[in-house]
């Protein structure tokens, strides 16, 4: 264990930007050539900046939890900062970093398939370097967890692709309609972290819709778009209560994929009837804090119920019962226990911080609905590579800092650090990372 003198020490020694770009160019090499790829859709006599520096600054707008785009352009204002994006993303010349008016209108016409390739890059490249396969489900199976949450709410219209909602105002007893902007995330569960492996935006098609979109119905369209891109990926699909539906088990046993949900009891009546009887026959035959029922007839598949009771710290009990299509044995009960209960991860470490943490996703960045888009992408890939860098970085295993004073040593380091000559041919070196 480092003393306190040996913690400053090793803090006034570190660039915190250096070594976050170590991560990034060991697990993703190609990252920078890949933003340099991507489409642009403007007129070449008036661009004066890539993608790659248009992409890239908003990356660290992220990375650094810089709230708005007006405070990115201020914050990374720095000569130090210029030459360190300069050297980072390999160009000749750096005068500027882009205004947020230029991103905002690059990210305008950006087609959303550009930033989910890169994302595709990039969550394939780890599975190449099978740096996680010890987080595999039963040995074989990666845990993807679904799940939606709301981005942006406006009292006006936005668009004609916002979903409504009326509501009754308390005070004037008036019916006030309330448009929102939602979105379905997949999530890559590994240890601790979770990445995103797919986005999709519940949207209406038109203003004009008699049934509006939802969760349900982009879960189809999302894991369409999953199998297309991971074709031979063993996936156990993790969620609550809401994906323990005939449509949802037919799709993933149309996909050979494996499924774990929350099960309430109100979901589908008959299961929940008959597990709770068979629970009251066979009372004791099992372990107290575990009861399972294979092969429970539904529809034409069979199915199996999984429930665990434990004490929490203050004394109280609690009761979690999970539906899958895993057989459930005395050597597995427990693990797929931890494995259904690790579908709040998605909230806590995926929208939790990601809205009020580091990343801010509830504010737009741009009221252009294409551009919010864009920057909601750009926060997930963002979160890959910050992600990799705290659990990864030997760094933060000496350094016990939150993740806002992480966030804040990256701004001072690309901020008035410069990297060096010696730094960048230091990254062509290969090094180790491990997660524990």
């Amino acid at each position: 264990m480092a003393t306190r003198k040996e913690r400053r020490k090793q803090e006034k020694e570190t660039n915190y930007f250096f070594e976050f770009t170590k991560t990034q160019r060991h697990f993703f090499k190609d990252l920078i050539h890949k933003l340099k790829k991507v489409k642009d859709h403007r007129s070449k006599s008036y661009i004066t900046y890539g993608p790659e520096v248009l992409l890239y600054t908003t990356l660290l707008k992220n990375v650094m939890g810089l709230t708005s785009m007006r405070s990115m352009s201020d914050a990374l204002n720095t000569d130090e900062c210029i030459e360190n994006m300069r050297k980072t993303l390999q160009l000749d010349e750096l005068e500027e970093l882009p205004h947020y008016d230029t991103i905002n209108d690059f990210l305008t016409g950006l087609e959303v398939t550009e930033l989910e390739e890169i994302r595709t890059y990039m969550i394939k490249e780890l599975f190449n370097k099978r740096c996680f396969d010890q987080y595999k489900i039963e040995g074989r199976y990666w845990g993807v967890i679904f799940d939606g949450t709301g981005l942006y709410s406006f009292e006006k219209k936005h668009c004609e692709h916002c979903l409504r909602r009326e509501y009754k105002n308390k005070e004037t007893g008036e019916i006030q309609t309330v448009y929102m902007h939602h979105v379905l995330e997949a999530k890559l569960v590994v240890g601790d972290m979770v990445y995103s492996i797919g986005s999709e935006f519940i949207e209406n098609e038109s203003e004009n819709v008699t049934k509006q979109d939802c969760e349900l119905k982009a879960f189809h369209r999302l894991a369409e778009k999953l199998k297309q891109t991971y074709k031979r990926l063993p996936i156990c699909v993790l969620g609550d209560s809401l994906y323990a539906c005939e449509p949802v088990f037919s799709r993933c046993e149309e996909y050979n994929w494996k499924y774990l949900f929350r099960f309430k009891e109100g979901r589908i009546r008959s299961i929940a009837s008959d597990f709770y009887a068979i629970k009251t026959m066979e009372k004791g035959q099992k372990e107290s804090h575990l009861f399972w029922v294979n092969d429970m007839p539904y529809h034409k598949r069979m199915v199996n119920v999984l429930e665990s009771k434990f004490e929490t710290e203050e004394g109280t009990s609690r009761q979690f019962v999970f539906i899958t299509n895993m057989k459930v044995n005395k050597n597995n009960a427990e693990r797929l226990v931890s494995v259904g209960r690790s579908r709040w991860k998605i909230e806590n470490q995926g929208f939790n911080q990601q809205k009020n943490t580091r990343y801010f996703i509830e504010h737009p960045n741009s009221h252009q609905y294409q551009a919010m888009k864009n920057h909601y992408l750009l926060t997930q890939i963002a979160d890959m590579l910050m992600q990799l860098y705290e659990k990864g970085s030997s760094v933060w295993k000496q350094l016990k800092k939150t993740a806002k004073e992480k966030s804040s040593n990256l701004l001072e380091a690309i901020r008035g650090r410069t990297v060096t000559d010696e730094d960048v041919a230091e990254l062509a070196k290969p090094i180790q990372i491990r997660f524990t």
